[in-house]
């Protein structure tokens, strides 16, 4: 199970960044806090105050075709944002 899948890079979370040293990642569905903990710390040797977790629930998607309105969803997924310790940050793009 590959617990990080992606940093979030959106403008509330660059706000979260610069005001308070809070990172964002979209995780796996299945992983814990103490699973995401550990995974970030050891990928980025960085120290974790607090993690916090959420489900994003899908938006409802609809587009027009040939054969009529066609709907569905987006798929949901699970967020987690960690508080770093003082003084410490992360490079997202020191690991491309």
């Amino acid at each position: 199970m590959e617990i990080l899948q992606r940093p979030i890079l959106t403008e509330k979370a660059s706000a979260l960044t610069e005001k308070a040293n809070r990172f964002t990642f979209r995780v796996d569905h299945r992983a814990n806090k103490l699973q995401i903990k550990s995974a970030i710390e050891e990928m980025y040797g960085v120290t974790i105050v607090a993690v916090n977790t959420m489900v994003v629930q899908g938006k409802a998607k609809s587009r027009n075709t040939k054969a009529g309105l066609v709907t569905g969803r987006s798929p949901k997924y699970k967020k987690a944002v960690v508080t770093l310790k003082d003084g410490e940050t992360i490079d997202y793009y020191a690991n491309i």
